[in-house]
């Protein structure tokens, strides 16, 4: 729509009318507006997938790999597809606003959104996240870049007080999305957090650099519940306050205009970009765009597990060789229960989950026997109730009975669910109570744990005999954990094998506790000796082990940080145990974000698999078998021990985190640190070997253009391969403050086997700046630069200098030589 007919229907609207666009008129949907002929707009989170409007288990969604282990694929190709499915979902459930992709940074290890991330990098990210946002908006759904900025952990995320230099923000962690602004991205999310003394919702950055620098002619929405006062985020550039109905900006706005406090002219720019948000989107009743109708998802999800997974580790074992295997032990937990997205509001339901145990069995049928053992038990909370041992006492189909009762317990609405878990359960008038009810059919005898999650009032009973029974206060206004991820709170009573107990759970409900309801079981924990020994013993009869080892639910999710990066004993004694028994074991790390694993070097081969989604044991098998070469780099630095990690800290003191370490996060902490890490950034093998052969780099580049490196690589193995050429910059004389080494670009390249190939990488004129904070602009200084291209941030294969004739000024205004 062109910007005058927006201006015209800007003027058609009264202030009243106005404001009631600028709140959602729901969670998840914006106003409508029928004096112009403006439908709702329907957001749902991402990026794992498209959930919708509903937490609904029976509304499935296309499950894709953790962010982390998108940004390890270095395939902006691959985003951009990823971008396209995640389109097609979106149409498919309603929606016009993505929120996704997440571009904040792993800054520490601990952090606990570390999966819903793409990169420590701000290059990598900048790239990946602009390649997934064009995938989504070349289909006419709007992607959303959040959490603008510096929302890099989860401890006190609503209040926290970000203390972080100038030069810091402005080279480090805004560089994601002023690249998202590039891309053309339609909206950027406000983040809960702060950022020197002011909260990000009313910030100045929203106005500059986002929309005056950047040139962002998109909407600013806040972060769901994040808008906390009328006239600040009004003043300042937020465009859209989240969700609604009510809120500040529901009740105090209009008023706020008419006595001048904020001016007419903030809200008309306001209106004027959810309007032109909305023509992109199709949802003005004559501008209807076109969008693309459902594809296969299928292919590229497993596509996309194949293209993350990162090969750390491989002593000639993999991959391997199916024609020479008669039994493969197949061990952990993990293999049959994976985790395939992370915890918090980004979670969807998948339709269909290939565990891995399940792709490996696929392609080994008819070849090979499979031996399957669990090992030793998780020390976990119990999970949700679901409809393997679950029946609906009513109906006696899998699942479990849902009702809302009155004050009195009498029935006012029942139907059957498919999981204990239910985040949204159905409300109507007179509504007082959630029940939760279900036959379940033990399997084992012994000490089954029970447990309920919600706040306020909450009964459990067995067989009427009550386990559980309390109230449970809420003491906390984050929504992840209110509606989300309520704690869960645990019971336990005796069951015996094949005697059904009826379960009954209840939650009243009451104002500021949410509707979240959670009841879960779990069976008696395994004999970890005898569960230990038979998993060696599984391996000391087989030709080769996979064991799968990894994080739970509880250790990597939304509205918590990690305190420690270990797997835990049980996992730790298992791999180095089978690993011991057979010296043919391939282990699998199914984590969102770095682990310790003290036994990297006692394994034949090592897989790092992230949170690889719906199609994870697909993937992973083509991956073990040969069928697919892993393609995956790492997107982060994986420390050997929590200890040797330059960068920690995620608790705020006083409300306030200060980024100590400025430009130095990631490998670049590393560097600065002299310290080795387990795996540097960019790590990776694949199933053939390399030769760089030559580099072609100018002697001397102008300022302000971009220049070529060009790498000339044989492939030296006997199978077709992937390598990532990466090419990083240093300048060991500068006069202000750098990193000792940054990465400037990188390019994939593919080879038969014996062949020639050349990568050729572009170096933006950005690689070379700094932020001058007293000047308020950016700076590139002369003279001699070191350039560097590697296998890794801490594998350099070739390096020189290079020259940057005169220095440019870059602000607001423009630039000049000097």
């Amino acid at each position: 729509m062109r910007e005058d007919m927006l201006d015209r229907l800007v003027e058609k609207l009264s202030l009243e009318q106005k404001v009631r666009l600028l709140t959602g008129s729901t969670t998840w949907r914006t106003a409508a507006e029928k004096a112009i002929g403006l439908r709702e707009l329907v957001c749902s989170d991402g990026p794992a997938g498209v959930r919708g409007e509903a937490w609904d288990e029976r509304r499935t969604s296309a499950l894709l790999p953790s962010a982390s282990a998108l940004g390890a694929a270095w395939d902006e190709q691959l985003l951009s597809d990823l971008g396209g499915l995640l389109a097609s979902e979106a149409v498919r459930k309603g929606v016009d606003i993505v929120l996704a992709p997440n571009l904040n940074l792993h800054r520490t290890p601990l952090g606990g959104r570390h999966f819903e991330c793409f990169s420590e990098d701000p290059e990598l990210t900048a790239r990946t996240g602009a390649a997934l946002i064009r995938g989504i908006q070349d289909h006419g759904v709007a992607a959303t870049a959040k959490h603008f900025v510096a929302n890099d952990s989860e401890t006190e995320r609503l209040h926290a007080d970000i203390r972080v230099s100038e030069r810091a923000l402005r080279e480090v962690y805004l560089a994601p999305f002023e690249a998202a602004v590039e891309a053309g991205v339609w909206l950027v999310m406000a983040g809960y957090n702060g950022v020197d003394g002011t909260t990000m919702t009313a910030h100045p950055l929203l106005s500059e650099p986002l929309k005056g620098e950047w040139g962002f002619d998109g909407v600013a929405v806040s972060d769901w519940a994040a808008v906390r006062t009328t006239e600040e985020p009004a003043r300042a550039a937020l465009d859209l306050a989240m969700p609604g109905p009510q809120g500040p900006w529901a009740t105090g706005l209009v008023r706020a205009v008419q006595d001048g406090r904020v001016p007419r002219a903030a809200i008309d720019d306001k209106v004027r970009r959810l309007l032109r948000l909305a023509s992109r989107v199709g949802a003005f009743e004559e501008h209807r765009r076109r969008r693309p109708g459902p594809r296969p998802s299928r292919p590229l999800l497993r596509r996309a597990v194949v293209a993350g997974t990162v090969l750390v580790r491989n002593e000639d074992i993999l991959p391997l060789d199916i024609g020479a295997l008669s039994t493969v032990a197949v061990i952990g937990e993990h293999a049959a229960s994976p985790r395939v997205q992370g915890g918090g509001s980004a979670g969807v339901f998948p339709s269909a989950v290939v565990t891995p145990l399940d792709g490996i069995r696929a392609q080994l049928r008819g070849r090979s026997r499979v031996v399957y053992a669990p090992g030793p038990t998780s020390n976990v909370p119990p999970s949700p109730l679901d409809t393997d041992r679950c029946t609906d006492p009513r109906s006696g189909e899998p699942g479990v009975l849902l009702r809302c009762l009155d004050v009195e317990g009498r029935e006012l609405y029942a139907e059957r669910r498919l999981s204990g878990r239910q985040l949204e359960p159905e409300t109507v008038p007179g509504a007082h109570t959630v029940e939760i009810s279900a036959l379940l059919r033990p399997e084992t005898t012994g000490t089954w744990t029970f447990g309920m999650g919600g706040f306020g009032r909450m009964t459990l009973t067995v067989d009427g005999r009550a386990v559980l029974d309390g109230t449970y206060p809420c003491e906390t206004d984050d929504p992840a954990l209110v509606h989300v991820t309520p704690p869960l709170h645990t019971a336990r009573a005796h069951l015996e094998r094949r005697r059904p107990v009826f379960l009954v759970a209840r939650r009243e409900l009451a104002s500021g506790t949410g509707r979240a309801t959670v009841v879960a079981a779990a069976p008696p924990a395994r004999d970890s000796a005898a569960a230990l020994a038979e998993a060696v013993d599984a391996a000391r009869g087989a030709d080769a082990v996979i064991v799968f080892v990894g994080t739970t639910e509880h250790s990597e999710t939304e509205g918590y940080d990690r305190t420690d990066l270990s797997l835990g004993r049980p996992q730790d004694d298992l791999v180095r145990a089978v690993a011991a028994a057979n010296p043919r074991t391939v282990a699998v790390v199914n984590s969102g974000g770095p682990v310790e694993l003290p036994w990297r070097n006692e394994v034949g081969a090592l897989l790092l698999a992230w949170f690889p989604g719906q199609e994870a044991g697909a993937g992973l098998a083509d991956i073990l078998f040969g069928r697919s070469e892993p393609g995956g780099r790492l997107p982060t630095t994986w420390a050997a021990s929590l200890a040797d990690a330059p960068v920690t800290r995620t608790r705020p003191v006083d409300g306030r985190l200060d980024y100590e370490e400025g430009l130095h996060i990631g490998y670049r902490a590393w560097i600065r640190a002299a310290r080795e890490p387990a795996y540097w950034f960019g790590h990776g093998l694949g199933y053939t070997t390399w030769t760089y052969e030559h580099v072609e780099a100018p002697a001397r580049v102008e300022i302000g253009a971009p220049f070529t490196v060009r790498v000339g690589l044989r492939n030296t193995g006997k199978r077709p391969g992937r390598e990532v050429v990466q090419v990083y910059m240093a300048r060991p004389e500068s006069s202000v403050e750098r990193p000792a080494r940054w990465l400037v670009g990188y390019a994939a390249v593919h080879a038969d086997a014996d062949r020639t190939v050349t990568a050729e990488v572009t170096v933006a004129p950005r690689a070379l700046r700094h932020w001058s904070s007293a000047e308020r602009a950016w700076r590139t200084e002369s003279g001699p630069y070191q350039i560097m291209v590697g296998r890794s941030a801490g594998a350099m294969e070739w390096k020189a200098d290079i020259i940057a004739g005169g220095s440019a000024v870059v602000g607001a205004g423009g630039s000049h030589q000097e």
